[in-house]
């Protein structure tokens, strides 16, 4: 039997970390402190998975492309930040269902995003937008672009339905679900079309997901976040380039997390400004809008090389 007021080692542990604790972080600081210290840490683990990425797939074979300025660059960029965001968001995940969410939206959208960097070089596999792809199906020849837009959608299907529901009634869960997936898939979408030019999408992106991490839902988005920000420099020196791979993984995650964080009403607003958006893109070249922007353009060229090397 313990005697009365002795203290066991268990109790003396926790007084010993309770008074580094109240040391480290003073009392008035301490609970936003300990708040963000775990987005502090998955932004660390999204920088070293990203990283480690980067390097195991240094050289490898049937990666490399010609960016717009003729430079050779190499798609690994993509893959990497594909798994490393997609396991720090589960990893970050506040529940098993949207953690399994979260791997079926990245992983999903980067698989289909990687093989149509991979096939669609080939012959007969070249379409320009949605409409080209419909136009080649309709002749017979089904693109690699036309698989990842059917890969993109079932992702983001999938991954909006095992997203916790916010509605008992079953209409208005089947409601959410399908907006869910097109905010997934919308957002996805989106951040490839902005991937033309070094840093650019990932620029967005980190500018969208960064005020969101804050929040029950903000620890899904916090290993993506530093993810993109591990292969962002790379992107900006033209080293690497996220592709189609790269980018429609990193949308799908943006949009699990903002669908994660809204409800009916939520999603059909971001629903409606990502189609509205889609569509502005198939009339108005972003790139256009940007450079004559003189505010976008100075962000859009913010640590770009402007020099490459040959």
């Amino acid at each position: 039997m313990i005697p009365k007021g002795y203290d066991t080692g268990a109790s003396l542990r926790w007084r010993a970390t309770r008074g580094f604790v109240g040391a480290v972080f003073p009392r008035r600081c301490a609970p936003q402190s300990r708040q963000h210290l775990p987005r502090v840490v998955l932004a660390g683990v999204g920088v070293a998975a990203a990283r480690a990425g980067l390097l195991a797939l240094r050289g490898a074979r049937g990666l490399d492309r010609t960016n717009f300025r003729g430079r050779t660059v190499s798609l690994s960029g993509g893959p990497a930040l594909a798994l490393a965001a997609s396991a720090t968001s589960a990893l970050g995940a506040p529940s098993r269902a949207s953690a399994s969410a979260a791997l079926v939206a990245g992983l999903g959208a980067g698989s289909v995003g990687l093989y149509d960097d991979v096939v669609g070089r080939r012959p007969g596999q070249q379409a320009k937008g949605f409409r080209g792809h419909v136009r080649a199906l309709r002749e017979g020849r089904v693109t690699s672009g036309l698989v990842k837009v059917a890969g993109v959608g079932a992702a983001a299907l999938i991954a909006s339905a095992l997203l916790p529901p916010r509605n008992r009634s079953p209409f208005r869960r089947g409601v959410d679900v399908l907006l869910g997936a097109g905010v997934i898939a919308g957002s996805a979408n989106l951040v490839n079309l902005l991937d033309l030019r070094p840093g650019r999408a990932a620029k967005v992106a980190l500018a969208v997901a960064t005020p969101m991490l804050s929040g029950p839902t903000g620890t899904l988005l916090a290993g993506p976040v530093g993810a993109t920000s591990a292969v962002l420099p790379h992107d900006l020196d033209e080293e690497v380039m996220l592709g189609d791979c790269g980018a429609n993984a990193l949308g799908a995650l943006l949009g699990v997390g903002l669908a994660a964080r809204t409800g009916t009403a939520g999603r059909a607003a971001v629903l409606a400004g990502l189609v509205a958006l889609t569509a502005a893109s198939e009339k108005v070249s972003f790139t256009k809008v940007i450079d004559s922007t003189p505010a976008l353009r100075a962000i859009d060229q913010l640590g770009r090389r402007s020099n490459p090397r040959t």
